[in-house]
């Protein structure tokens, strides 16, 4: 019971104090990354459909955290046969290895207001490394067609991805990857209070 009422503690006082609970919306959250190939062109691909968790503290956003689950299934370059081979047993080895996730471990403030920098672990081919976001907090406020609390931000970040065990072709194919993310975050409760509401309705329709 002790050790019960410890474990309790801790993890009260290691949770935001004053965080609201968001969920990310997937279709505004993506990431998109390019390359350079062969010292010829900058190729890019879209990874989206993100979900996941953001805990956002608003008066102290370095109290926030997220998480964030994105499908490879979701890879597209335009390219038809790439976007295969990309997913293949010699790059993602998405059948084994479906997602990429990100878990978040510290948020610091940036050079701005409206600016921060987060840390947190990347994972993807079985492989989690740490890795470092810029983020910019793009807006915070009422969606004007839903009128939901919303959040949404930028963050930029470049991996290494030979890191990960996807090096192959390194270095005609650069292995430095820019990568930019795309996020929009609405407040759980009220969505949920929303969706709700919008069953009710239908169901009085019928």
């Amino acid at each position: 019971m002790i050790r019960y009422a410890v474990a309790t503690a801790l993890t009260i006082a290691s949770a935001p104090l004053f965080a609201t609970t968001y969920t990310l919306e997937p279709n505004y959250t993506q990431a998109v990354v390019h390359w350079e190939h062969l010292g010829f062109s900058t190729p890019s691909a879209m990874l989206g459909q993100g979900t996941g968790t953001l805990e956002f503290d608003q008066a102290d956003p370095t109290k926030s955290s997220i998480k964030v689950t994105i499908p490879l299934s979701s890879l597209n370059t335009s390219v038809p046969e790439l976007d295969e081979h990309l997913r293949s047993a010699d790059f993602f080895d998405a059948a084994k290895f479906p997602n990429a996730t990100f878990d978040s471990t510290k948020i610091e403030k940036g050079d701005a207001a409206d600016r921060f920098v987060v840390t947190g672990d990347l994972t993807m081919h079985g492989v989690s490394k740490p890795v470092t976001l810029a983020v910019t907090i793009v807006r915070i406020g009422a969606n004007p067609r839903s009128n939901l609390p919303t959040v949404g931000f930028d963050a930029t970040t470049t991996l290494k991805r030979s890191d990960f065990g996807l090096g192959k072709f390194v270095p005609q194919v650069s292995d430095a990857i820019p990568m930019h993310v795309i996020a929009q975050a609405v407040d759980a409760k009220a969505l949920a209070e929303s969706e709700k509401a919008e069953a009710a309705a239908a169901a009085q329709k019928k």
